[in-house]
C-alpha cells in the first residue's frame, strides 16, 4: 500500500485523459498525481495516517484551470489607483476624476474606455478643469494608451514630439504642443519615473493578494506576458522564501524593437529563471498595439486613416529575432491584433520550417480574414484569445473598434469558433488587467461572446475547458491540462461541471477547491478566500 498526501474523493472528476475520461476519486503524492479511479478503490489504497482527504460530493474535479495571458506582476502597477472601467460617459469621466483620492499629490487611474470620449479627439483640456492642478495620469483599458495632465506632462519633461524604436507616438497639436494622449508603450513608459509606483514590499503584499484571489474564481496558473521592469525573479523568489505561490506561473519576458544580438541572448539566457512554483517560458514580443489606439496593423487603414504600421519598424528585424530564438529553442508569444500583423507572424513561423510546429502562438488575433484561420492548424501555431475582449465592442458595430475597423472587418471580430473548428490549439485567458481575471467568466463567454463577435463564434462547453486546460498546455508545450498519474497536481474543483453547464451558471459556480501541485490555495470551506467583486487589488491604496 501507497500512502498519499491528499485524497480528493466523492466527485465526478472528468479528467480530459482519454484513457480513463471520468472518475469518482484522485489520489495526491508529493505533489503529482499518483492515481485516479473510483472512491472505494483510491481510498482503500491510497490512505494513510497522515493523509488528508478531502469529500467534493456535488462538484465537478477539472484538470487546474490556467489564465493562458494574463499580468498579474505588472498588472499590480498598471491597476492602482482608480478605477476606471465603469465609467461610460465624458462627463462621468471628470466626475471620477475630480473625486479621485490623491497618491502624493498625483491622480492616478486606469481602466478607461476609448468609448467615452464618444469620437472626439482624446486631449488633456477635457480634464483639466477637475484636477485643480494635480497631475494626472490616467491609463486606458488597452494598457497601450494613456492620458496625461499639463502639470504631469512637465513633471516628465515631455514638451513635444519624439522618435522612438518602436512604433509609439506622443501625441501633438497642430503647434507641436502635447495633447496629454501617449501611444505605446515606449511613450507612456516616460511617465514612470515621475508617477508615484508601489515600492517593492507594496509590489510583494499586492501579488500573494491578488494571486490568492485568483485561485479563490478556480485558476491554478496563468500564462504571464511580461516580466515586469527587470526584478520580477527577485520578486517571487522573496514570496516563496515564506508562502507558497498560489497559482503556477510562467512567464515570458519583453523582446522590443532595438533588441540586438546581445541582448536576445540575455533573453536566451533568462529561460533557466525558475522556483518551486514558477519559470521564465518564452520570450513576448509586440507586432502591433490596438484597434482603438489606432495602431493595431492592418492590410488597409482604418476610418482615420491609420493602422498602416507595424510596432517593429522593420519588420524583419522581428522575424530575425524570432529565428534566433527559435534557433536556441525558445519558444515566442506575439501580440497581434490586427489582420497583417496576424498574417506576418504566421509568414515568419512558416519560414522555419517543420521545426516551427508546436513553438509559437500569437495572442489576440481580433480580426482575420478567412485565408488566415486553417494557417494556423497547418503551422502549429497557438491561438491565445481573450473572450472578455468582446465585452468592449457591440453588435451594431458602434463602438469605437468597430467603427474603426468598418463592418466587413468587425464582422471578422474574435473568430474563436471558426479557429477552433479549423484544428487550431486555442487557449483562452483574460489578459488582466485589461478584463477580469475571474477564469469563470472566461469559460462562460468563450460560449457566449458578446459583441461583435456574437454567438456564432461560441465555443461549446467541453471546448473552452480545454482552453483553459489542455489546450493552454499545448500552446505552453507542456504535458499538462489533464488528469492522469505522474503529471502536476494542479485541480480545480467546481459546484458544476463546465462542460456541461449553461454560461450564466458557469459564471456564478461555486469555486468548492484549488490545488497547485497539491497545495490547497482555496477552498470553500474557509481554507482559502472566496472570490471577491473587486476587480484588482490597488496596491498603493
Amino acid at each position: 500500500m501507497s500512502e498519499a498526501d491528499l485524497l480528493l474523493t466523492g466527485a465526478h472528476v472528468r479528467t480530459l485523459d482519454p484513457a480513463l475520461p471520468e472518475a469518482t476519486a484522485v489520489a495526491v503524492r508529493d505533489g503529482l498525481i499518483a492515481a485516479v479511479g473510483d472512491t472505494e478503490d483510491i481510498v482503500r489504497e491510497w490512505s494513510g495516517p497522515a493523509t488528508e482527504r478531502v469529500d467534493l460530493t456535488g462538484s465537478t474535479l477539472v484538470p487546474g484551470l490556467v489564465d493562458a495571458h494574463s499580468h498579474p506582476v505588472w498588472g499590480l502597477e498598471m491597476a492602482t489607483g482608480t478605477d476606471l472601467s465603469g465609467v461610460r460617459t465624458l462627463d462621468e469621466l471628470r466626475a471620477a476624476l475630480r473625486d479621485s483620492p490623491r497618491v502624493d499629490g498625483w491622480v492616478v487611474a486606469w481602466g478607461l474606455d476609448h468609448n467615452v470620449f464618444a469620437g472626439r479627439r482624446i486631449d488633456r483640456v477635457l480634464i483639466e478643469d477637475e484636477l485643480g492642478g494635480a497631475p494626472a495620469f490616467v491609463r486606458f483599458y488597452d494598457g497601450h494608451s494613456a492620458l496625461a495632465s499639463t502639470t504631469a506632462l512637465k513633471a516628465a519633461g515631455i514638451t513635444g514630439p519624439r522618435t522612438f524604436a518602436q512604433r509609439a507616438e506622443i501625441v501633438c497639436d497642430a503647434d507641436g504642443r502635447p495633447t496629454g494622449h501617449l501611444v505605446e508603450h515606449a511613450a507612456m513608459d516616460l511617465m514612470l519615473e515621475a508617477v508615484p509606483r508601489p515600492s517593492f514590499d507594496e509590489r510583494r503584499t499586492g501579488l500573494l493578494a491578488l494571486l490568492s484571489q485568483m485561485a479563490a474564481t478556480g485558476l491554478t496558473g496563468a500564462h504571464v506576458m511580461d516580466l515586469g521592469h527587470g526584478d520580477v525573479p527577485r520578486l517571487l523568489a522573496s514570496v516563496e522564501d515564506e508562502a507558497v505561490l498560489p497559482l503556477r506561473l510562467r512567464l515570458a519576458p519583453w523582446c522590443m524593437p532595438g533588441t540586438d544580438k546581445d541582448g536576445l541572448d540575455e533573453l536566451i539566457a533568462l529561460q533557466s529563471e525558475a522556483g518551486r512554483h514558477w519559470r521564465v517560458g518564452g520570450v513576448k514580443f509586440f507586432m502591433d498595439g490596438t484597434v482603438e489606439g489606432g495602431t493595431a496593423w492592418l492590410e488597409h487603414a482604418d476610418c482615420h486613416g491609420q493602422g498602416t504600421d507595424a510596432f517593429w519598424p522593420d519588420p524583419q528585424a522581428y522575424s530575425d529575432a524570432v529565428r534566433h530564438l527559435h534557433t536556441a529553442g525558445v519558444g515566442t508569444a506575439t501580440h497581434a491584433i490586427g489582420d497583417a500583423a496576424v498574417r506576418h507572424v504566421l509568414d515568419t513561423v512558416e519560414s522555419l520550417g517543420a521545426s516551427g510546429a508546436g513553438r509559437h502562438r500569437i495572442e489576440h488575433i481580433e480580426t482575420v480574414p478567412d485565408d488566415t484561420i486553417p494557417r494556423f492548424a497547418a503551422l502549429g501555431v497557438a491561438a491565445s484569445m481573450q473572450p472578455p475582449h468582446t465585452a468592449y465592442t457591440r453588435g451594431d458595430h458602434a463602438d469605437e473598434w468597430s467603427r474603426r475597423l468598418g463592418s466587413d472587418r468587425a464582422s471578422r471580430a474574435w473568430r474563436i469558433r471558426d479557429l477552433r473548428d479549423a484544428g487550431a490549439v486555442l487557449a483562452l485567458g483574460s489578459d488582466w488587467p485589461i478584463a477580469h481575471y475571474d477564469v469563470r467568466r472566461v469559460l462562460a463567454m468563450a460560449q457566449a461572446p458578446e459583441g461583435a463577435a456574437g454567438s456564432r463564434q461560441g465555443l461549446t462547453g467541453l471546448m473552452a475547458l480545454e482552453g483553459c486546460t489542455s489546450h493552454a498546455a499545448r500552446a505552453a508545450g507542456e504535458d499538462a491540462g489533464r488528469i492522469a498519474p505522474g503529471l502536476r497536481a494542479d485541480l480545480t474543483a467546481l459546484g458544476v461541471d463546465p462542460a456541461c453547464a449553461p454560461a450564466d451558471e458557469i459564471a456564478e459556480a461555486p469555486v468548492r477547491l484549488t490545488a497547485v501541485g497539491g497545495h490547497i490555495t482555496h477552498r470553500a470551506d474557509g481554507g482559502g478566500r472566496e472570490p471577491g467583486p473587486g476587480p484588482s487589488v490597488d496596491v498603493m491604496r
